[in-house]
């Protein structure tokens, strides 16, 4: 890549956003590249290859809104599973003529910001070294595996796998003894292909996943699909930006005790069938604000799990009678028959709050009761540094010589818009933190945070600035709207990674912008309408160096 030295811009990630950013910076006529880790498209579905990864929203929203792609492409599933996703990437590298702009199996390591050139310097492990003007980070929110610190990890004698690099080749699970540490979503989607084909699985669960039906429906036909593309199509990706989520459907403008309680029931019961998110997130406004809507939409949703569970104790440690924490202040997990496996001989369920895991031996998990559960294979479905892990596990320094890591160690994590950072000028992140990230569909996030992106270099190019960098009294402010949002929901209540509070050390604090994406896009939108507000613009005054 040595003649591209001096590009436009730097992208990190081949996901949806980098994609997107790629496609869309590419035909705006700016010099652009991309340096991606793994081998192929997808960001995190190039590395979600163990058994079960399925996407978990509609394919309607799972895509690109781009008419010279879907008029082309028919989805199997209504909730396609890894396979399906991958191939649909690589029919949009072929369809967009991508992967001559990107470098595979290329990790960025480090960057830092030249105030003399207002470029970048960005490294990568191939030895490769440019110099963008400016550098999007499209590292997604789950780049960083977290590995659980247990004493004798390194001890054991069988297989171990994190569910976030899976061998490729993958690997066969049959008439094994399986341990799975971790029931996340990836943990619950590994279970339920596990369950019925190994000789034993024992779960070690933390906290019980209250997870929904995915009610998913196979296969769609080509003449259904082709049908909506004549009219429902467009129709959908235009709603997605006056939905919370970026969905096609939405909560309900009312209270859930407006309701009588036969209402109540039927309401519940008519989204428990349509399966998805929709149990929460099209369900009354309140239900993730007030705990008295948030427990009868609890005490409905164990009722339905005790009915799939026949073990009294199994339907006490899956789904006990007082909510371990609020129902959908965690992310919410989709299933097709998790519950199911827990009817099996075959399977048993530790829960590590009431048996503790003491150590990994080298045959397998010892627990305080002084049982070692002999394994073959360790799965550690142990989730992510999220949101901030992705950006500040690479070295990135700014104007003042420091990592981003350690700044946001320091002093708390800090963003303008979800996408800048004061001090980190020419550097914007889609799909990150302090955006809406954790609670927007991750394609229709790329979309509206990526335009947002391309139009402000173009306006840059156009009135001839070089450098953009976000002003600190804007971050704070939108620091202070983050917490303050945030703080109403019954999620700020509760241990999870939306604050970061999964990893051991981490400053426990709100990642994720909480208010909605029809709010979220009129604030980026204002900023960029007033000649981006919050930001503080830089003219070229040297010829040479534009862009």
């Amino acid at each position: 890549m040595a003649e591209h030295r001096n590009l436009d811009v730097i992208i990190v990630g081949a996901g949806f956003s980098g994609v997107y950013q790629l496609y869309k910076l590419r035909k705006a006529g700016f010099s652009v590249k991309v340096f991606e880790a793994g081998s192929g498209l997808g960001g995190i579905w190039y590395w979600n290859r163990y058994p079960g990864a399925r996407v978990d929203s509609d394919f309607l929203v799972y895509q690109f809104s781009l008419e010279e792609l879907w008029k082309d492409w028919n989805w199997r599933e209504k909730f396609p599973d890894r396979q399906e996703i991958v191939e649909y990437f690589d029919y949009v590298d072929t369809k967009l003529d991508l992967s001559r702009d990107i470098s595979f199996n290329t990790r960025v390591t480090s960057a830092s910001f030249n105030i003399t050139t207002n470029r970048w310097s960005v490294f990568t492990d191939t030895g490769v070294i440019v110099n963008p003007r400016f550098l999007v980070l499209c590292t997604g929110f789950a780049a960083k595996p977290l590995f659980p610190d247990i004493p004798g990890l390194d001890t054991f004698q069988g297989v171990v796998h994190h569910t976030s690099s899976w061998p490729e080749a993958g690997f066969d699970m049959t008439g094994k003894r399986i341990g799975v540490i971790g029931t996340g979503a990836s943990g619950v989607q590994l279970i339920q292909e596990a369950g019925p084909i190994v000789a034993h699985l024992t779960v070690f669960q933390r906290t019980p996943n209250l997870a929904v039906p995915m009610v998913n429906q196979s296969p769609l036909s080509a003449a259904a699909q082709n049908k909506m593309k004549r009219e429902m199509y467009p129709i959908i990706f235009k709603r997605r930006e006056q939905t919370f989520l970026g969905f096609h459907y939405d909560t309900i403008p009312r209270n859930l005790f407006d309701l009588s309680a036969e209402e109540r029931y039927l309401l519940l019961d008519d989204l428990w069938s349509q399966g998805g998110f929709r149990y929460v997130f099209a369900s009354c406004k309140d239900v993730l604000l007030n705990e008295k809507a948030n427990d009868e939409t609890y005490a409905f949703w164990r009722k339905r799990v005790h009915e799939r569970v026949r073990d009294p104790e199994m339907q006490r440690k899956l789904a006990p009678e007082k909510a371990p924490h609020p129902i959908g202040a965690k992310r919410i997990s989709l299933e097709q028959s998790y519950y199911e496996v827990f009817n099996q001989p075959n399977v048993a369920l530790i829960d590590i709050n009431e048996n503790p895991i003491v150590e990994i031996t080298p045959k397998g998990v010892k627990t305080r009761d002084g049982v070692v559960h002999e394994l073959d294979v360790l799965v550690l479905a142990t989730g992510f540094d999220a949101v901030t892990g992705s950006i500040s596990q690479i070295d990135i320094k700014g104007t003042d010589d420091v990592a981003i890591g350690d700044k946001w160690k320091k002093e708390g994590l800090s963003t303008y818009l979800g996408m800048a950072v004061s001090g980190y000028p020419n550097m914007f992140f889609p799909y990150g933190p302090q955006g809406p990230t954790a609670f927007c569909n991750g394609p229709t996030c790329a979309e509206v945070q990526g335009d947002w992106i391309i139009d402000c270099l173009i306006y840059l190019r156009q009135h001839k600035y070089t450098r953009i960098d976000a002003t600190r009294e804007a971050s704070e402010a939108w620091v202070q709207r983050v917490v303050d949002i945030f703080s109403q929901g019954l999620w700020a209540h509760t241990k999870s990674w939306y604050t970061g509070a999964n990893v051991p050390g981490k400053r426990v604090e709100p990642l994720n912008f909480a208010g909605g994406l029809p709010l979220y896009l009129s604030l980026i939108r204002e900023s960029a309408r007033d000649g981006y507000a919050g930001f503080t613009l830089t003219l070229d005054t040297d010829i040479d160096a534009r862009i």
